[in-house]
């Protein structure tokens, strides 16, 4: 029962991580730039952040998940500007030849701004907590056991996919010429920027 649980959890995991969003186009432009290890902290500091509104949603913290709800336009307004910066930044960057080094500090930013960035979307708990309602989970008297055992799973199914990800980019990167990597840059600035100016404007336009 366990492992049943852990699987799904996994899946879970694994199927909010896959579609390919900001954090993803991160994880690929980083991988491609910096090398795959820096790639991949990126996707593990999402996959850190879903874990943790995974833990709200499934030990029902309601009072957590209110205050964090509360707060909702100023964390949306600053994960908003804070893509367009990474947009912007993406597109003037120059393309390396070489893998840069992990050092600590870069590896702590890699990992950190993926994190902040998830969070600032606390609107993922009400994902979570409608999942983990499929399992009874997040209500009172719920089996803490399993909560954590598929907030876990939720954890390493994430994890899976940003290593499959990283992995895989990080096999065609010398291959691409310079030429190559500078479009790139410019192409993942642009989506990135979109996707934060598409974030600012939902905070302040509502279709009628």
């Amino acid at each position: 029962m366990v492992l049943e649980f852990f699987a799904r959890g996994t899946l879970i995991g694994f199927a909010i991580a896959a579609p390919v969003g900001p954090i993803g186009l991160l994880v690929i432009r980083r991988t491609l730039s910096d090398g795959r290890t820096l790639g991949l902290l990126t996707g593990l500091g999402a996959a850190t952040a879903d874990a943790l509104y995974g833990c709200v949603g499934a030990f029902g913290l309601t009072f957590i998940s209110g205050v964090l709800l509360g707060y909702s336009f100023w964390t949306r307004l600053i994960g908003g500007l804070f893509l367009c910066w990474l947009g912007i930044s993406t597109t003037r960057a120059k393309p390396d030849t070489e893998a840069a080094s992990a050092s600590a500090t870069k590896a702590a930013s890699a990992y950190l701004s993926t994190m902040l960035l998830t969070l600032a979307n606390p609107a993922t708990i009400l994902s979570f907590a409608a999942v983990f309602a499929g399992f009874g989970l997040g209500t009172k008297g719920a089996d803490y056991k399993t909560a954590a055992v598929i907030v876990a799973g939720v954890f390493t199914g994430s994890a899976l996919w940003w290593l499959l990800l990283s992995g895989g980019v990080s096999l065609v990167r010398h291959r691409l010429a310079p030429a190559t990597m500078r479009w790139i840059n410019r192409g993942a600035g642009a989506f990135l920027l979109a996707f934060g100016i598409a974030a600012l404007v939902s905070l302040f336009w509502r279709p009628s």
